[in-house]
């Protein structure tokens, strides 16, 4: 079982904003693999879905995005996955609008959620795809920024990189990260 954890806030207020583009990427895999409708487990929602050969655990975490750990540990511990065998979601305001970086470890970058995640999972050798959503504008608030809505100009471009970004979760299942870092970096 890999288990793909989309970070996000749950509610309509949080619904089209940066912060929430885990959740987004998470919600095209599911309609894409015609995934259940999800319930609630593991303080999240949660939805199977088959991949091939894989089966994935998608989890939208209801528990705000800087406890987003709480989700990700309960889910790894119930099907005792590794932490190579998890893969999170997350925006990242570091990055240009556009842009993708996969990686099998590394720092939090200043993302809270996925800091949540690597002391809730004890390390930091989990997976992460990082989808950016910035730069945040000089002066601002990087909280008030990423909690924000796209500007019109960057929504048809955020379109293209969600199914991207739901693109290279497909190919880390399938393939290994090695591969979908070489396709989608």
């Amino acid at each position: 079982m890999k288990i793909v954890v989309g970070l996000g806030n749950p509610g309509r207020k949080y619904e089209g904003t940066r912060h929430n583009v885990g959740f987004d990427v998470l919600n095209l895999l599911a309609q894409r693999l015609a995934a259940p409708a999800p319930r609630v487990r593991f303080a999240s929602l949660a939805s199977e879905a088959g991949l091939g050969s894989e089966r994935l655990l998608l989890l939208w975490p209801q528990t705000f995005m800087n406890l987003s750990g709480t989700a990700a540990s309960q889910a790894a511990s119930f099907y005792k996955a590794d932490n190579a065998d998890l893969l999170i979601v997350c925006d990242d305001f570091h990055l240009p609008v556009g842009k993708l970086r996969l990686r099998p470890k590394g720092s939090p970058g200043g993302q809270r959620g996925l800091e949540n995640v690597i002391q809730r999972m004890g390390g930091d050798d989990i997976p992460r795809l990082r989808v950016g959503v910035g730069p945040a504008p000089e002066g601002w608030d990087a909280a008030d920024f990423v909690l924000g809505r796209f500007r019109k100009e960057e929504t048809e471009e955020m379109a293209v990189v969600l199914q991207e970004a739901a693109d290279a979760v497909e190919c880390w299942a399938r393939e290994g990260p090695e591969q979908a870092m070489n396709r989608f970096n």
